[in-house]
Parts: structure tokens; C-alpha cells; sequence
């Protein structure tokens, strides 16, 4: 399979570099939690000849691409369907209790924003699925034919951080009353009716932070992240390394926060020295907290733009 520009890995090179001090020069496991079409996983492969990877994947269509396209490096890779905090379970599967390296690259993929029958995308008209799972589960035009107004009304809030909730899920209730929502066109016509013209000249595309709203309330994306970088972080032996990509500020928050209380001693405060048990976990290697992708990579990948990379290391076992 060929690997299209709109498929390139973000901030490969930089990835690359943060996982080589824990995969080179002996046999390694790097789990990629959320695999897609596989473009870090290939390149992280073919950097490290010992490396066996472990690839997750919610959705089943992603992983048969992956597979495909990692192929060629035969036994050294174990592919699993699952969502990411499924980790645990997946590493037990085959046998494993610690890994060298994780890396996350949330959010939704590229491959999924460009089928439209996928339905995340709001820019053609296409069904109101959202699931990356698309064999279980309920689907965007369930969440807004069925939810009580008040509930939607927090996830627009809480998941799309939208100003306007309660204006839109009004509009949303008053038309599903006459129609139920099948598909896009229709959620984004009400959209850019019921979002403020002043809003929409400086605040982006008037459907953004809904769809963003459902397509994380659809896959549960928060509670799933908050239960898979504990488990993550758990799962990487002395010296492994975490690598996680975020693309908006509500999964970077949850990110930082898992992270960042396992990198700060516990020393109460008026002890003059640190305790061996008191000492950090874990040590960023991020500089200035999150990095983010350089000009050109924006340029050629427009992906990019958004994303926040956080990184740590294990520096000594849990007690």
C-alpha cells in the first residue's frame, strides 16, 4: 500500500529520536496504542531490527490496512483489536508484563476523516456514524435523537468547549421533534443558524467543537485516556519510554496530569533530603512541557498544527 501525503506520521523524526535511547542495541517492545495505517510503527521497525511491536487498534478496517502495509517485517509484529486501554489485556495476551516504549497519537485519523461514510468529517455531506469502531456501539445520530437536552447540553460543553450549548441543543431538539438526524448536511445547516455570525467570522468553522462534542462522547475518548496512560505507565520497565501526541487541550490536560504526577518527588515539605521512596518515577524529556511541530512540518502536514507531544521516562521501579 502506498502511504498518500495526507497519511504522513506527525512529528516522525522527533518520535523516532525520543524512543532510540530504549530500543536500540537489544530486543525491545514497543507497543503503538493507537497503530492506524502504521506509518510511526513501520518507521520505528525499520529503525530498530530487535524491536517487536504490539499494535492496538479500535477499528478493524485500520488494522487490516496495517497489516498490509507491515507485512514485511514478518514475526516481529502482533496486531490487536482492541481500544487503548485495552493495553493491559493485550500485552498479557501475548505473554509480556513489561514494554520498552508507548506511544499514543490520539484523536481521529486521517484515514477515518477521509471516508465519508465514516461520517466524522462535517465538510461533505455523509452518515452521522463517529464511531472508530464501526462494528459496535452507538452512533452520532443516536447521541442526538436520543440524549435528554440537558446531557447534551454537557457534552457540548465539557467535549467541544462550545459557548453556544444551550442555543444549539434548543435547534437540535426543536428538528429531531420533526426528523430524526440521519446525516451531516442537516446538523451542520442548524449549526451555522444557531452559532452567531460574529462567532463564525472569528471562531472557525461553526461545526467544529460539535462534531468534535460527539465523536468523543461516541468512543468515550476521555474516560478511555484517562484509564490508558496510568496503565501505560505501569506497563514500561526502568528506562522504557512514553511518547503521546494530543491534538486538542482536553486530552493534553489529561496527558499532562497522569504524566506529571508520576515526574514530581513526594518529599513533605521541611524534609531536608529526598528518600529513595519519595524520589519521581518518571522524568520528562519534553522541553517547556509540550512541544509542538516545527513550520515546515506544518506546511507539509497540516495535521500537525494542533498537536502537543509530551514525553517521559521511567527512572526507577514502582514500590
Amino acid at each position: 500500500m502506498t502511504d498518500q501525503p495526507r497519511h504522513v506520521p506527525v512529528m516522525l523524526d522527533r518520535i523516532l529520536e525520543l524512543f532510540a535511547p530504549a530500543l536500540s542495541d537489544h530486543p525491545a517492545v514497543l507497543v503503538d496504542a493507537t497503530l492506524g495505517l502504521g506509518g510511526h510503527a513501520d518507521a520505528l521497525l525499520s529503525a530498530h531490527p530487535s524491536l517487536t511491536l504490539v499494535g492496538l487498534d479500535r477499528d478493524p478496517n485500520a488494522l487490516a490496512m496495517s497489516a498490509e502495509r507491515l507485512a514485511r517485517h514478518g514475526d516481529r509484529v502482533h496486531l490487536v483489536h482492541t481500544v487503548y486501554d485495552g493495553l493491559p489485556e493485550a500485552l498479557s495476551s501475548l505473554g509480556l508484563s513489561r514494554v520498552d516504549g508507548v506511544l499514543f497519537d490520539l484523536g481521529v485519523s486521517s484515514m477515518q476523516l477521509d471516508v465519508p461514510e465514516r461520517g466524522f468529517a462535517y465538510a461533505r455531506d455523509s452518515p452521522l456514524d463517529m464511531r472508530m469502531d464501526p462494528t459496535t456501539g452507538p452512533t452520532a445520530a443516536d447521541v442526538l435523537n436520543t440524549y435528554e437536552p440537558g446531557e447534551l447540553v454537557r457534552i457540548l460543553r465539557e467535549y467541544g468547549e462550545e459557548r453556544f450549548a444551550p442555543r444549539i441543543v434548543k435547534a437540535i431538539v426543536a428538528e429531531r421533534a420533526k426528523e430524526p438526524f440521519t446525516t451531516s448536511a442537516r446538523l451542520v445547516e442548524l449549526l451555522y443558524a444557531a452559532v452567531p455570525a460574529a462567532s463564525r467570522r472569528t471562531g472557525g468553522h461553526p461545526a467544529k467543537r460539535t462534531f468534535q462534542a460527539l465523536r468523543i462522547e461516541v468512543n468515550a475518548e476521555l474516560d478511555v485516556l484517562r484509564r490508558a496512560i496510568p496503565a501505560a505507565l505501569g506497563a514500561l520497565r526502568v528506562g522504557g519510554r512514553i511518547v503521546v501526541e494530543s491534538y486538542q487541550s482536553l486530552e493534553d490536560r489529561i496527558v499532562k496530569k497522569a504524566i506529571g504526577e508520576l515526574a514530581k518527588s513526594t518529599t513533605p515539605p521541611g524534609l531536608p533530603v529526598e528518600l529513595p521512596e519519595h524520589a519521581p518515577y518518571f522524568r520528562l524529556l519534553t522541553r517547556g512541557g509540550a512541544e509542538l511541530a516545527d513550520e515546515a512540518e506544518t506546511e507539509h502536514n497540516p495535521r500537525a498544527q494542533s498537536v502537543r507531544l509530551r514525553a517521559a521516562e521511567r527512572i526507577r521501579e514502582a514500590t
